[in-house]
């Protein structure tokens, strides 16, 4: 089992259209264009991304999911607005948004394999140790370390190297990472891609835990996973906003049915029959 905080247990759970109460924390696009060559891959994007509300974004392969998410971070550049809070983000360095507390994980986690889970976690904190002093173990550890160990479940493995963990716990690692770093928006690419039932089931109660008081953004293909932990979900086509809403909302909607089937007959999206529909 997931070894958890007191406070991580007692932080609320995500809940659609957010947690009312709580701090102002938001991510606003608006209009957000992205192009190659040419090609407009993200095209007009309008999202309004609250704190507390764990949401998914999906959509057939080229819909332009990671692309958005690039745009978000400064890794592609890009038109239009996205607000933290009020502060501008398009225009700014990749380094710069990250300070401004937007992280996001990539498909395959970016860890250093070399060193221990406590010293990755140590790595991202910017604790301000020199290379040798880093290689050792710590007598202390700082109390959002900590607290960030129990939140992932990887305590128990605190001095094991990143390498050996499993591919799950290789993506809970790079999560608790930007947690030290106090990153309140989270854009997770495909996390659960090539994970066990098990490490699935372990990496939704994880984004639960956290998505009650941050701004949780997960880019998804696995619609099982989408059905059990989402709170809203957003379906991108063509680089543009299709449908958003429940996940009971975004089933029912002819229109995503249509883009995933190929028939607005069809009463719900399987995993199976949205496979099939990519490979079109």
């Amino acid at each position: 089992m997931t070894e958890t905080s007191t406070a991580a247990q007692a932080a609320p759970e995500p809940a659609f259209g957010g947690n009312a109460g709580m701090s102002s924390e938001y991510l606003e696009v608006r209009d957000l264009r992205v192009t190659f060559d040419g090609f407009t891959a993200v095209d007009g994007v309008n999202l309004t991304l609250l704190q507390g509300d764990l949401r998914f974004l999906i959509g057939p392969n080229g819909a332009g999911k990671t692309t958005l998410v690039d745009a978000i971070t400064g890794l592609v550049p890009a038109t239009g607005s996205v607000a933290k809070s009020g502060v501008e983000l398009v225009g700014k360095k990749v380094h710069q948004i990250a300070r401004l507390g937007v992280g996001r994980t990539f498909q395959t986690a970016s860890v250093f394999e070399e060193l221990s889970v406590l010293q990755n976690l140590d790595i991202a904190a910017g604790a301000g140790r020199g290379p040798l002093t880093m290689l050792r173990r710590r007598r202390t550890v700082e109390p959002r370390i900590e607290e960030a160990l129990e939140t992932i479940g990887l305590t128990g493995l605190r001095d094991t190297p990143a390498g050996i963990l499993a591919h799950g716990q290789k993506q809970w690692l790079e999560i608790g990472m930007l947690l030290v770093q106090n990153a309140d928006v989270l854009l997770l690419d495909e996390p659960v891609a090539g994970m066990s039932h098990e490490e699935r089931e372990e990496t939704g109660n994880l984004l639960r835990r956290i998505g009650g008081g941050r701004t949780v953004v997960v880019v998804e293909h696995d619609m099982d996973f989408m059905r059990a932990f989402a709170t809203s979900v957003t379906v991108l086509a063509a680089g543009r906003v299709l449908s958003e809403g429940t996940v009971e909302q975004v089933q029912a909607d002819p229109r995503v049915q249509e883009v995933y089937l190929g028939t607005a007959a069809a009463a719900s999206i399987t995993d199976e029959e949205a496979d099939d529909a990519r490979t079109r």
